[in-house]
């Protein structure tokens, strides 16, 4: 068994992965403050892991974590993007080999999204695809794009390091297009009659994501408004990368696709325009057909990143 973290801007997870099934067989999931102190935030995600049962002694450890990360020497470069700061300039690799229970033999430090979609491709939605791409809309938006099994950040589509935070829409930073401060500051700033942020009528106050796609359920025209714009900015940007790619899989992982019947609509329009037109419906095996382009949501969840975590401590990404 490889014992894994993957570490987000609200939780962290500890679990034991079976390399031979990619399968999660142990799992300890805990809350976690990305803005607390970095000594905090170290604490935090030492105490998940020692409350992993039975973890073996001399085990390389595979970790999933959100960017700008030297995965390389794992020291964390977080800055302006509204997590995890305190740990800018932390040897987060020595601090975990220091910390973690059964005496580590090293680590493996992956990006997130990277381990997302690599779970993904080894036993979810990403399954049987030559060329796929893994979208994770949360508090930021992470990608990844993979050929016959390979993570690549530079070639034809690709942005700035395979980074689609580091795209620009109109001259804009993505994040301020499509990610959830942008999609709660652009209700705010609609429930103040578009005038700027503000209370306004109160409508945009103390609300989260999950609040306005129950408010978009319930017909209410400013959120369906808000989050059809985002999605659409979204599938706009990457219609044409993923045909410049060759995509036949664009996954979309993150808290938000827990609202695909509001996400998938406005994105597949956009992709469409955009030169990129999923095919109608879901596979129903795991060998699409040739020339078919799918536009799918994560299937493991959580389990995604914790095998693409382990997949690179057993050296297989």
């Amino acid at each position: 068994m490889i014992p894994v973290l993957e570490i987000g801007g609200t939780h962290v997870t500890a679990a034991l992965v079976s390399p031979r099934t990619a399968a999660v067989a142990t799992r300890v999931r805990r809350p976690l403050d990305a803005r607390a102190r970095a000594e905090d935030i170290l604490g935090a995600v030492l105490r998940c892991a020692r409350a992993l049962p039975a973890t073996p002694a001399g085990a390389r450890w595979g970790v999933a974590v959100p960017g700008p990360f030297d995965y390389a020497t794992g020291i964390a470069l977080f800055a302006d993007v509204g997590k995890f700061e305190s740990l800018y300039g932390v040897d987060v690799r020595k601090a975990l080999l220091d910390g973690l229970p059964g005496s580590p033999s090293g680590i493996a430090f992956r990006n997130d999204a990277h381990a997302f979609l690599a779970g993904e491709w080894a036993a979810g939605a990403a399954r049987g695809h030559t060329r796929a791409v893994g979208i994770t809309l949360g508090t930021g938006v992470g990608s990844a794009f993979l050929a016959d099994g390979t993570l690549h950040t530079t070639g034809p589509g690709l942005p700035p390091e395979g980074r689609m935070d580091l795209a620009r829409i109109d001259g804009i930073p993505l994040e301020e297009v499509v990610s959830r401060r942008a999609i709660l500051a652009r209700y705010g700033t609609a429930a103040d009659g578009g005038g700027g942020p503000g209370p306004g009528d109160g409508a945009g106050a103390g609300v989260d994501v999950r609040e306005i796609a129950e408010r978009a359920r319930a017909g209410e025209e400013r959120a369906r408004r808000v989050l059809g714009a985002a999605f659409g900015a979204l599938g706009a940007e990457l219609g044409p990368r993923l045909a410049a790619f060759g995509a036949t899989a664009l996954v979309v992982g993150g808290s938000m696709a827990d609202s695909w019947d509001l996400v998938a609509p406005p994105l597949t329009t956009a992709l469409a325009a955009g030169g990129w037109r999923p095919d109608a419906g879901t596979p129903d095996s795991a060998e699409p057909p040739p020339g078919s382009r799918r536009l799918v949501r994560a299937l493991l969840g959580e389990d995604a990143g914790l095998i693409g975590a382990a997949a690179a401590a057993g050296g297989a990404g």
